[in-house]
C-alpha cells in the first residue's frame, strides 16, 4: 500500500505533526504549572474543581503526547517544576488573582485549545494523531461547557453588548 497505508502508527510523522505534538506538549506543561498557581489563588470551590479537572486533562494529554514523541525518537521539551500548594491567605491582596480573572483566563485558554486541536486534526495525515486531537477537542469542549455554566451562575460572564433593539421592518 505504500508509506501511507496500513497501520497509521507505522507511518512517519510529518514535520507539521511533530511541531503540533511538540508545541502542544510545551503548552500543556505551562498550563499545568500556571493552573497550579491559579489553584492557590482561587477561593471559589467550584472554580477550584474545574482547575483540578483541567490540570488532570492536561496531564492525560501530556502522557499521550510524550509517548508519541518518544516512540518517534524526538526529544521532549523542558518542563517547568510542579508548583507547591500555598495558602490563599498568604498571598498579598494586590498580588492575588481574583476568581473572575482566573475564570476568564481559563475560558480564553480553553477556546485557544479548541482551535489548536482543530488545527491538529485538520493538518494530520496519520489517523491516530487526528483522532487523538479529536478526543482532546471533545474533552476541552466538555470542560468549557462546565466553565460557561459556572461563569453564568457566579455572575462572572462579561458578554459583549447584546443586540436587542431590532430595526422596524
Amino acid at each position: 500500500m505504500g508509506i501511507m497505508g496500513g497501520n497509521p502508527k507505522d507511518e512517519p510523522l510529518h514535520y507539521g505533526e511533530v511541531f503540533s505534538v511538540w508545541s502542544g506538549l510545551v503548552v500543556n506543561y505551562g498550563i499545568i504549572s500556571g493552573y497550579q498557581t491559579f489553584y492557590n489563588h482561587a477561593g471559589d470551590e467550584d472554580l477550584k474543581k474545574i482547575i483540578e479537572d483541567i490540570i488532570e486533562l492536561c496531564r492525560d494529554e501530556v502522557r499521550q503526547l510524550e509517548k508519541i514523541l518518544k516512540t518517534n525518537g524526538i526529544a521532549l521539551p523542558p518542563a517547568p517544576p510542579e508548583r507547591p500548594v500555598a495558602r490563599m491567605e498568604d498571598i498579598p491582596p494586590g498580588a492575588k488573582f481574583n476568581d473572575p480573572e482566573i475564570s476568564a483566563a481559563l475560558t480564553a485558554d480553553l477556546a485557544a485549545g479548541l482551535v489548536a486541536c482543530s488545527q491538529g486534526m485538520g493538518t494530520s495525515t496519520r489517523e491516530d494523531i487526528a483522532l487523538m486531537y479529536g478526543q482532546f477537542h471533545t474533552a476541552k469542549a466538555q470542560i468549557g461547557a462546565k466553565l460557561l455554566r459556572l461563569n453564568k451562575n457566579k455572575g462572572w460572564l462579561v458578554p459583549p453588548p447584546l443586540h436587542v433593539d431590532y430595526p422596524e421592518k
